[in-house]
């Protein structure tokens, strides 16, 4: 979420925030309509801004909140896909992402039976609601979890000692 604030010249610690609560409530609630109603509410009594708030709602398509935001879109565009990118990162040798091509996670998302938990027509509405070509959008969240791939595990397994 970070990369596309910083693409669209928006604020990308609001934007990070999104990306990073969007699912806070997803072990606690995890079937609709709880999730995300729930964790909303929550937001709401702690005090976070409502912009971030409706963003969170709006990437659940039964919320009743159309995503009207660039904000709004984005997260709903990278929700699915970052899962689904990081799916692929961790079934290559060395569990890392640098490197993945975009034409491998397009074979996978042909694969039913792979991360078969990934709502597939999300991704490609993800895609078409930001407005972005979906082999370009792969590309950018692919650069982007690279970028912070050490963080998330991404980075690739230490080689085993004598190897």
């Amino acid at each position: 979420m970070r990369a596309y604030a910083a693409k669209y010249a928006a604020d990308p610690e609001t934007w990070g925030i999104v990306g990073m609560l969007h699912d806070f409530d997803y072990e606690v609630h995890p079937t609709a309509p709880l999730h995300p109603l729930k964790g909303g509410e929550i937001l709401r009594m702690r005090g976070v801004p409502d912009p971030i708030i409706y963003a969170i709602l709006s990437h659940a398509d039964y919320s009743g909140c159309p995503r009207v935001s660039l904000m709004d879109r984005a997260i709903y565009a990278c929700d699915e896909l970052s899962g689904f990118v990081t799916a692929c990162a961790l079934v290559r040798p060395g569990k890392a992402i640098a490197g993945m091509e975009v034409s491998s996670v397009r074979k996978k998302l042909k694969d039913k039976g792979f991360a078969r938990t990934v709502n597939r027509e999300d991704v490609y509405r993800g895609a078409a609601e930001l407005g972005v070509d979906l082999d370009a959008h792969i590309d950018f969240v692919i650069t982007a979890l690279e970028g912070v791939a050490a963080r998330i595990g991404l980075g690739g397994s230490a080689p085993s000692p004598g190897s």
